[in-house]
């Protein structure tokens, strides 16, 4: 019996796709990275996981779980790997409202659990760009992050509870609604943001918010990056720290949105050098509930805090949207940020972090060191500068993959010296691995390498991702 007959027994044929069929799931979001998998899985239970890990222990074949295969690192890539899609595993098996906690699985995206919450009042405040196609498990695989981090913590601070199915086919069952456990080592926490290297997650338990009953949300041109960060200190402060989102877009990342995007208009006649998505939201009723004159008084906080700034100066123009529509346009110009960075060939991606108030720093550090290694180049930033998170592009002038190496090490240099970190929310995967090797504590690695040995000693769990 082969593998493929083995897994058609146990799935159906359906359900185990080869050849031509495995396209979709071949290729990833970024187009860098094309895999050849043996087969691509669908299971759709957390038993029918187990049979195929354990059929791929028999055959000796590698595993690869793949969720919506929205990642940016390379991390579903396979050369001869058995390839599982969780995408039939679409369950939300509960949704405990009093609780405020659902638990799901593996392949519901998360554009469903945010409509599955907002019927029941609640929300799931993990949001960005690929919701509509990012599937829970790759969210908790890579402990994605997204534009509310903020506010509510990235993947792993909106996690209670998993089920994982370990590499020997065993079911790790730690679906738990507690807040607190202190019973031994948090197990779960091992799992999220491993990338499927030690384990495939199938279900999760999320926290759920109340929703929200009153958005804020304005887009500023500020004088420079410092100035911004006081803006947002002084929003945290007159709000009682409402901030959702706060995001940077700079005059280079505007021209450019310009030319791809025309249709999305630009908030300002003239495009400022810093611009601020600003996001403030709340569900107290004293901030909430319309006033005699319509007006909410989140958005009259909002506007007359603004016009404070604007009188000293800190910011130097501001729309404040006036209804939802309004909304939504200003966040299409921050989510088209992939469409129009990946449409340019070639191009060198980052995803780092640095401290709140070093963010301007990186920005002129590397501007200034980029041009020895290139002149030519020309770059694009977007931030998510309320928690650090810089997404820093090179466009270099060639293809060469001597410069692309040398390029991604000054970068490592700068973020290095600001006590920041290379890998912020996108993963490791396979584009991350030499940072990795050269930037990570050996001895974090060993204890890494120890972890990986221990729940998968025959490496066949997404092998040669993240660990150098």
């Amino acid at each position: 019996m082969t593998l493929v007959s083995d897994l058609e027994a146990l799935l159906g044929a359906s359900h185990v796709l080869t050849g031509t069929d495995m396209a979709r799931h071949a290729q990833d979001w970024t187009g860098k990275f094309t895999s050849t998998p043996v087969a691509v899985a669908r299971p759709g239970t957390t038993d029918e996981v187990a049979g195929c890990l354990r059929l791929a222990a028999q055959h000796k074949v590698a595993v690869v779980p793949v969720s919506g295969n929205t990642g940016l690192t390379g991390g579903t890539m396979t050369t001869g790997g058995l390839m599982i899609s969780l995408e039939r595993m679409k369950r939300i098996r509960a949704l405990n409202v009093a609780g405020r906690t659902a638990t799901v699985e593996a392949g519901v995206i998360l554009s469903t659990l945010h409509d599955a919450a907002a019927e029941q009042g609640l929300y799931f405040p993990l949001w960005f760009g690929a919701r509509g196609s990012a599937m829970i498990g790759g969210v908790l695989s890579t402990n994605a992050g997204g534009s509310n981090v903020l506010r509510y913590g990235s993947t792993r601070a909106l996690c209670l509870g998993l089920e994982v199915v370990l590499a020997d086919g065993r079911v790790l069952n730690m679906l738990s609604e507690l807040h607190k456990d202190n019973s031994g080592y948090d197990l779960k926490d091992l799992f999220i943001g491993a990338e499927g290297t030690l384990g495939i997650i199938t279900a999760a338990v999320m926290k759920l918010v109340p929703a929200q009953k009153a958005y804020a949300t304005a887009t500023l041109a500020a004088r420079s990056l410092p100035d911004a960060l006081t803006l947002l200190q002084r929003l945290q402060e007159v709000t009682g720290g409402l901030v959702e989102a706060f995001e940077f877009m700079p005059a280079t990342y505007s021209r450019r949105l310009g030319e791809v995007r025309p249709d999305l208009d630009q908030p300002f006649a003239t495009i400022p050098e810093v611009t601020i998505l600003v996001e403030v939201a709340a569900i107290a009723p004293s901030l909430c509930t319309p006033l005699p004159d319509g007006s909410v008084p989140l958005t009259n906080l909002m506007e007359a805090t603004l016009a404070d700034l604007i009188t000293q100066g800190l910011i130097l123009d501001a729309v404040l949207a006036q209804n939802e529509t309004q909304r939504r346009a200003m966040w299409a110009r921050r989510e088209a940020a992939a469409e129009i960075t990946y449409a340019i060939r070639p191009f060198i991606d980052t995803d780092v972090a640095v401290p709140l108030d070093r963010a301007g720093d990186f920005l002129t550090m590397i501007h200034d060191r980029l041009p020895a290694l290139d002149p030519a180049a020309a770059t694009l930033t977007v931030a998510h500068l309320g928690d650090g998170n810089l997404h820093f592009t090179v466009f270099p002038s060639s293809g060469d993959a001597g410069l692309y190496d040398r390029v991604i090490e000054v970068i490592e240099d700068v973020v290095a010296e600001l006590k920041g970190t290379f890998s912020a929310e996108h993963g490791v995967g396979l584009t991350k691995k030499p940072s990795m090797a050269r930037r990570k504590d050996p001895v974090a690695l060993d204890v890494m390498r120890a972890l990986k040995a221990a729940l998968d000693p025959d490496n066949r769990m997404n092998p040669g991702k993240i660990i150098p």
